[in-house]
């Protein structure tokens, strides 16, 4: 068996069709909007149904659909094996693909093939290393070749009463799941940084003017047309009343650093007590680093990765309208 394939094949959210699975003898996607397609049905020609059928959707969201029903149809093939996931009972039943794709009418997966159910295993005797493997939102995908050894390596029969011994966790577990937190928020990061980068410069200026906005400060974005250097300007009040006096420079060209030449003309002109800030999205020169750190005005360099930390700091102080530039959503991670 273990050069078999391994397909996931979700139940909907949360396993809510496991039952019909299991019971059923199948397993299905849905897309059936798509109309009668078989495994020569190109990508193109699939996406090209799903977008008159979902123009709401976006061209990322429609891709990845075709991919999975691509997949489906001209992957996927009898014998190949087949797990789903049941999230009430935490349990991973395990199969073999009977047959072809045959179409349900009137059931929510209408694209259905056969399965002889044969086993099944609890998720909490697997390592953190294959849950995590199978811990996609994709409805189709193949599981790697080293989780689907674990797997059959730990199922029981259909039949068998499961029973987990609950002992101190693995260190390996520990550590496993650390290095898969670390890899979600590195990749939360570029994701992130990636929506402020697609920002156009009026959005940028607002995005920045309102973190500062978050920060305690009141500011104010400079009109269109010549700001002679200065983007934004902040202070307690508002007005510049109050110290600090905060000029900012927004320069919006990802892939485009800023030189001293740059810095040094936005610094010019400023007084004592004046506190500059600039924020660059293509980052800054050596050279340019070197010249805010010499420069007799107080002076803060504020590159991408810099913006995203300030925006996460201050996410929940933001105002509606600032905050819907960059959507994000908090999520919840085991400590202990």
């Amino acid at each position: 068996m273990s050069g078999r394939k391994m397909w996931m094949v979700r139940a909907e959210k949360g396993g809510r069709l496991v039952n019909d699975f299991v019971e059923g003898s199948f397993v299905g996607v849905g897309w059936t909007e798509v109309g009668d397609i078989d495994s020569g049905t190109s990508k193109q020609e699939i996406l090209r149904r799903l977008e008159a059928a979902h123009p709401q959707e976006g061209r990322g969201t429609l891709g990845s659909w075709a991919s999975q029903i691509r997949r489906y149809f001209a992957e996927v093939k009898a014998g190949d094996e087949v797990i789903t996931y049941d999230a009430g009972r935490r349990v991973y039943f395990l199969g073999s693909l009977a047959g072809d794709v045959y179409r349900k009418e009137k059931y929510e997966l209408g694209f259905q093939r056969t399965v002889k159910w044969t086993a099944k295993v609890a998720r909490d005797r697997l390592s953190a290393s294959t849950r995590n493997s199978l811990g996609s939102a994709l409805t189709l995908f193949l599981v790697p070749s080293n989780a689907a050894t674990e797997i059959r390596s730990k199922t029981i029969g259909l039949g068998d009463e499961i029973t987990i011994t609950v002992a101190d966790e693995k260190a390996t577990d520990r550590g496993d799941e650390k290095e898969f937190l670390d890899e979600v928020v590195s990749k939360a990061a570029e994701f992130i940084e990636d929506r402020v980068a697609r920002l156009n410069w009026r959005q940028m200026q607002d995005l920045v003017a309102g973190v500062l906005e978050a920060m305690g400060y009141r500011a104010r974005v400079s009109p269109e047309g010549g700001d002679r250097g200065v983007d934004i300007f902040a202070s307690p009040d508002g007005l510049g009343l109050e110290q600090p006096r905060i000029f900012v420079e927004v320069k919006h060209r990802p892939g485009i650093a800023i030189g001293p030449q740059e810095v040094r003309a936005f610094i010019g002109g400023r007084q004592a007590g004046d506190r500059c800030l600039y924020v660059s999205t293509g980052g800054f020169t050596k050279e340019a680093r070197y010249e805010a750190d010499r420069s007799t005005v107080p002076l803060r360099l504020l590159s991408l990765p810099d913006l995203r930390e300030l925006l996460t700091e201050h996410y929940p102080k933001l105002e509606a309208s600032v905050a819907a530039l960059v959507p994000l959503e908090r999520i919840y991670w085991p400590t202990a």
